[in-house]
C-alpha cells in the first residue's frame, strides 16, 4: 500500500496557547482518516509569522516531539498572513496540500470529508464555507456580506460568500497557486482564480479554543480593499464615471448661475456659488486620484521584486 502524504499549512502569529491544543486534535482526525483511507500521513508546516510571544518556543517543543511529521518555518518578522500562506505552500511536499488556522475555528474532523471529495469525487479544491456568524460582531458581520456581493458584483473571479482559507488541495492545484508571485496577494482571490473543480463543505462557525483574534475591524476592512483592487478594475473606471458626472454637472450648474444673475442679479459677486464648485471638483480629482494612486502603489512595489517573505529559522 503506497504512502500519501498530507501536508498541513499552519500560520501562526501569537499563538502560543493554541498551538498544544491543535495538533492533538488533528492527530486524532488522522487516526479516523486511516481506517477509511489507509496510508495517508501528515505533514505539518507551522508558519510562524514574527510572533512576539513564544510561538516559536511552542513549535521547537513540538518539532522535538514528533520530528518525522512536523516542521517549522519562523519568519524574521510580521509579514502577514498571505506571506505565511505562500512560504507554506512553498515548503509543502505532500500529495495534497490543506491550509488550516491553528485556533480551531477550521474544524479538523471536516478533514476526512475533504480527503474523500478529492479521491472518491475527483475534486481538485475541497473547501470550507461557514454558514453562520454566530459570536460574532454584527457589524462585521454586516461589512462581511456586504464585501462579498461587491466583489463579486464587480469582479470576474467569483468568491465564495463565507468561504475559508481552509481548504484541501491536489499538487497540481498548488503549483498553479505558486506560479502567481505576487507581492500583493489575496488568497481568496487567488484560490478562485486558478479555476479547478471545487466543492464546498458548509459547517456552523466555531469559537477560537484559546487566545483572542488577531484581526481587527479597520485590518479586516483594509484586507478586504486589496482584494477588490486585486481583482477588479471597477475602482477606476467608477473614478472615471464620477469624473465625467461632476463635470457634468457643474456644466450646467455653471449656466444656472449665468441665467439667475442675468435675471435676477447677483449682490453676492458669486463667490458661494463659485467655492462651492471649487470644493466639489477639488474634492472629486482627490477622490479619483487616491483610487489611481492604489493601482500605481501596487505596480511600484510589485517593481521592486522584494521578496515576500524572509526566513529566520527553519527546521
Amino acid at each position: 500500500m503506497s504512502k500519501q502524504v498530507i501536508s498541513i499549512i499552519v500560520p501562526c502569529y501569537n499563538e502560543e496557547p493554541t498551538i498544544p491544543l491543535f495538533y492533538p486534535a488533528v492527530q486524532k482526525v488522522f487516526v479516523k482518516l486511516r481506517e477509511q483511507f489507509p496510508g495517508f500521513e501528515p505533514e505539518y508546516w507551522f508558519i510562524n509569522d514574527g510572533s512576539t510571544d513564544n510561538t516559536l518556543t511552542e513549535l521547537r517543543k513540538l518539532q522535538q516531539q514528533d520530528v518525522d511529521h512536523v516542521h517549522y518555518v519562523s519568519f524574521s518578522r510580521n509579514f502577514g498572513k498571505e506571506s505565511a500562506l505562500y512560504a507554506g505552500l512553498q515548503h509543502a511536499t505532500g500529495d495534497f496540500i490543506a491550509v488550516m488556522d491553528v485556533d480551531l475555528q477550521d474544524p479538523p474532523e471536516l478533514l476526512i470529508q475533504m480527503v474523500s471529495g478529492i479521491q472518491n469525487e475527483h475534486y481538485d479544491i475541497v473547501g470550507s464555507r461557514r454558514v453562520t456568524r454566530k459570536g460574532e460582531p454584527p457589524i462585521r458581520s454586516f461589512f462581511s456580506r456586504a464585501f462579498y456581493r461587491v466583489i463579486n458584483r464587480i469582479s470576474q473571479t467569483h468568491i465564495v460568500e463565507g468561504a475559508r482559507d481552509y481548504r484541501l488541495m491536489t499538487r497540481q492545484v498548488v503549483d498553479a497557486i505558486l506560479s502567481m508571485s505576487e507581492v500583493n496577494r489575496f488568497s481568496k482571490g487567488i484560490f478562485s482564480w486558478v479555476g479547478f473543480k471545487t466543492k464546498y463543505i458548509e459547517f456552523e462557525n466555531q469559537d477560537r479554543v484559546a487566545g483572542d483574534t488577531h484581526w481587527s475591524f479597520f485590518q479586516l476592512f483594509s484586507y478586504s480593499l486589496e482584494g477588490i483592487i486585486d481583482f477588479s478594475d471597477a475602482p477606476l473606471s467608477i473614478a472615471s464615471y464620477t469624473g465625467f458626472l461632476s463635470f457634468v454637472v457643474a456644466f450646467f450648474a455653471l449656466i444656472f448661475i449665468v441665467i439667475r444673475a442675468l435675471i435676477y442679479g447677483d449682490h453676492t459677486a458669486g463667490w458661494p456659488s463659485l467655492v462651492c464648485i471649487i470644493l466639489l471638483i477639488g474634492g472629486l480629482q482627490l477622490f479619483c486620484l487616491g483610487i489611481l494612486g492604489k493601482y500605481v502603489g501596487r505596480l511600484y512595489l510589485e517593481s521592486k521584486h522584494r521578496p515576500i517573505y524572509i526566513v529566520k529559522e527553519e527546521k
